[in-house]
């Protein structure tokens, strides 16, 4: 072999490589914002079943569209709370978790806080953390913030 065809070969090998090399950081980056995109569908659910709650009859199992967000848990919304084994990071008693992430709520005042995380495949490093707020029953009433691990 020449020494003009040994060149191209190693180009053609280093130019492979870096191919190689993109596309799997491509990959990465487009995982990543696909689970961040999951993350929102599922927080902005999460978020119209408790506003549907909200405007639902106490007798009904509702929470009477009384001030606040007092005594509504994840529960009463009819998810499955704990650790389902749906990821690596083992979620707590009062969270709810699927394939995308761990959901857990909180309710100050008149505000509710739903916060979703994913995590890496080691189950302790976040990739992806949503937070949503409810303010009211209105669709303009949830508001999303999206931070990246």
């Amino acid at each position: 072999m020449g020494q003009q065809q040994l060149l191209l070969l190693v180009l053609g090998i280093v130019i492979v490589g870096l191919a190689v090399v993109v596309g799997i950081q491509a990959f990465s980056e487009n995982q990543k914002k696909a689970n961040a995109d999951a993350l929102v569908n599922d927080v902005i659910r999460i978020a119209s079943d408790a506003q549907a709650w909200k405007l639902k009859p106490q007798a009904f199992g509702g929470g009477a569209n009384v001030n606040g967000w007092e005594n509504l848990s994840l529960q009463q919304l009819g998810y499955t709370v704990g650790n389902n084994d749906y990821t690596a990071h083992t979620a707590e008693d009062d969270e709810y978790e699927n394939l995308n992430g761990t959901f857990e709520i909180s309710n100050a005042g008149g505000t509710l806080t739903i916060i979703a995380t994913s995590y890496d495949s080691g189950g302790s490093n976040p990739i992806n953390v949503v937070t949503t707020t409810v303010d009211g029953t209105e669709p303009g009433d949830i508001n999303t913030v999206i931070t990246n691990g």
